[in-house]
């Protein structure tokens, strides 16, 4: 099940730059089940690439694939010109928004300065610097004034800015979001992605956004990678976001509307899958993990 569009997944590099992110000839199955296949993508250094789908598809799993996590059946993935690996450097990951214990003994900037030496055991030599970067991160993320407060007290919009703090703090160049903006409010969905958005200008870092919903990020977007039973389509928003394209990738009337500058899709979704499913649990259900 190749792309399933006219768009093809263009490649594309940034005043000659090779692209951050390859994919050739990529597959991932879990058993008998082919999440994806044949799937060709360059994502180019600064670019906002949001992965769209019902659950289930495969759209955590590729960031997975890009993490190291898990192995592509055939074909190959590169960041930075480089095989896929685990604890790449030069990848910051996001992960969903999940709340802290309350009783957790976790400041704010402890969350921080676990994405620079959590992986070390024991003090650091270099600790004056470490509280300094730790400082400069919760600056640019706007999130200085609750540093030292209990991360198990704090809402779920200010983890989110801890988490992008974390995430950037061996200035990676590539983000990998998964649904970061679940279980925030409108207001902090607005201020996470545009924080994100802000980032990735300053430092040229590209972003993979895996999301159920593309409206608090489309003013972002470069280009939507859309992934529905195998079958996929990439290219800007305004190729793939359409009643034409969706009804083709979906195989059934799927109908694009903008009300009020917001994208609606009615249909598709709840006639491709049975019930909203972390893709993990999916898979755990049907013995593929």
């Amino acid at each position: 099940m190749a792309t399933d569009s006219d768009i093809s997944p263009e490649q594309i590099t940034t005043a000659g730059q090779p692209p951050v992110i390859r994919l050739r000839d990529a597959q991932l199955r879990f058993g008998q089940r082919v999440l994806w296949h044949d799937l060709d993508l360059d994502i180019a250094p600064g670019e906002f690439v949001a992965v769209l789908g019902p659950n289930g598809t495969g759209k955590t799993s590729l960031l997975k694939v890009l993490l190291g996590q898990h192995a592509l059946s055939t074909g190959s993935a590169e960041v930075n010109g480089r095989k896929v690996h685990t604890g790449n450097s030069a990848i910051g990951y996001i992960p969903q928004q999940r709340g802290i214990d309350q009783h957790t003994p976790m400041r704010g900037r402890d969350l921080v300065r676990m994405g620079i030496d959590g992986h070390r055991w024991g003090p650091g030599r270099l600790l004056k610097r470490r509280r300094q970067q730790v400082d400069e991160l919760l600056d640019s993320v706007g999130a200085s004034d609750y540093a030292d407060a209990p991360a198990g007290t704090l809402s779920g919009g200010e983890l989110q800015r801890l988490r992008v703090a974390q995430a950037l703090a061996n200035d990676p160049s590539v983000l990998l979001c998964d649904e970061p903006l679940l279980s925030l409010d409108i207001h902090h969905q607005k201020v996470v992605a545009g924080l994100l958005h802000e980032q990735r200008v300053k430092r040229n870092t590209s972003v993979v956004f895996v999301t159920h919903e593309i409206n608090p990020i489309l003013p972002y977007v470069d280009r939507v990678l859309y992934i529905v039973g195998g079958h996929f389509l990439v290219g800007t928003p305004a190729e793939v976001m359409t009643t034409r394209s969706l009804t083709r990738l979906y195989g059934s009337p799927v109908e694009v509307v903008r009300v009020g500058g917001r994208l609606i899709v009615v249909g598709g979704e709840a006639e491709c899958v049975d019930h909203h499913i972390h893709e993990d649990e999916m898979s755990m259900e049907r013995g593929a993990i």
